[in-house]
């Protein structure tokens, strides 16, 4: 049983729904971004709120879907096996609805009608609960740490400033939204162990 919970079953489920919905959307055509692309003239007007969740499925070529999921994996299985199965799976789909929700809330203050795709906010998010956990968890991760963890943020975000048709708001709100999710986490972790000695 112990080695089950060290098994990254919820990244590697996410990384293979991911590829067959991008093997899908090859062979389909652009029916599924259509019907899936973050939008705020479908979401608010025509009040097609599902879109919030499967833009987070969708992915533009080969290269956004192999970054976002090489990612994912890795950086994923590292966070499962902390928090376990459920905790993660809850904080990655937080914060890619978060992400999702500030990218709303912009482009609509900016009545902006272009389409988003992609799982980088919920990416983000990984990042932002990556940071949560080696700044308030109480234990050591070998090789990861807040100056490490600071930098790949800053450069991650560098790189979505510094190129055109990019949604840094989904990404910022991602981020935020996994951070803020893993304190959560890590207040509940740390109050469960205190209870337990």
């Amino acid at each position: 049983m112990s080695r089950w919970k060290e098994l990254p079953i919820v990244s590697g489920t996410l990384v293979v729904v991911n590829i067959v919905v991008y093997i899908l959307c090859v062979f389909i055509g652009s029916r599924l971004y259509r019907l899936g692309n973050l939008n705020a003239a479908d979401v608010l007007i025509n009040r097609e709120y599902g879109r919030i969740l499967w833009a987070m499925f969708l992915h533009s070529g080969v290269s956004h879907i192999f970054n976002n999921m090489l990612i994912l994996f890795f950086m994923g299985a590292m966070i499962e096996k902390e928090i376990g199965h459920i905790c993660y799976a809850l904080l990655y789909f937080l914060s890619g609805i978060g992400g999702n929700l500030v990218s709303l809330y912009f482009k609509t203050i900016n009545y902006d009608m272009s389409a988003s795709i992609g799982a980088s906010g919920a990416v983000f998010g990984l990042d932002g609960v990556l940071l949560a956990m080696v700044l308030l968890s109480g234990r050591k991760m070998e090789t990861v740490t807040p100056p490490r963890v600071i930098a790949m943020i800053l450069l991650s975000l560098y790189n979505g400033f510094s190129v055109d048709n990019i949604d840094n708001a989904a990404h910022v709100g991602g981020l935020v939204t996994g951070f803020l999710g893993g304190c959560v986490v890590c207040a509940l972790q740390r109050a469960r162990h205190r209870r337990q000695q």
